[in-house]
C-alpha cells in the first residue's frame, strides 16, 4: 500500500467495480479503496449503477486506511456539498372548535343503534313536518 494515502485526503481515483453494497475505487497503481453505498452521495441510494460506472473518474475523501487488513475506506459524498434541506412540512391543519350540546341533548356513555334507532325515525319525522 502506497505511504501518500492517509486519512481525510482528497484524491483522484477511476471505478473499476461496482457492487451491491459499493464501488471499487483504484487511488493509483496498486492501491485499490471500497466507497460504501452509504458514502456514494447526499441522500438514498438504491442502485449505485445510476450514480456511478466503471471508467468514471471520482474525487474521493479518504475515510480510513487499514494497512495491515490493506483496506482503505472512501467517501464520495465528503466531497460534495450537502444540499439545503428544503422545509417540506404541511401547514398544520385549523381545529374546529368543539361543539357543546344542551344538557338535554348530551348523554352518557354508549348507546347502541337498536337504542337510537326509534330516537333518531322521530327526529326526522319531526323535521319533516317543521318543513
Amino acid at each position: 500500500m502506497s505511504e501518500k494515502i492517509e486519512t481525510g485526503s482528497v484524491l483522484t481515483g477511476k471505478v473499476t467495480g461496482i457492487q451491491p453494497y459499493g464501488a471499487f475505487v483504484a487511488l493509483d497503481g496498486n492501491t485499490q479503496g471500497l466507497v460504501h453505498i452509504s458514502e456514494i452521495t447526499h441522500g438514498y441510494v438504491k442502485d449505485i449503477n445510476e450514480f456511478l460506472k466503471v471508467g468514471d473518474e471520482v474525487k474521493v475523501k479518504v475515510l480510513t486506511v487499514d494497512e495491515e487488513a490493506g483496506k482503505v475506506s472512501l467517501s464520495i459524498r465528503a466531497t460534495e456539498e450537502a444540499p439545503q434541506q428544503a422545509k417540506t412540512r404541511k401547514p398544520r391543519q385549523k381545529r374546529q372548535p368543539a361543539v357543546i350540546l344542551p344538557e338535554a341533548e348530551q348523554q352518557q356513555g354508549f348507546n347502541t343503534l337498536k337504542e337510537k334507532l326509534q330516537e333518531w325515525i322521530d327526529q326526522s319525522q319531526q323535521e319533516e313536518i317543521n318543513k
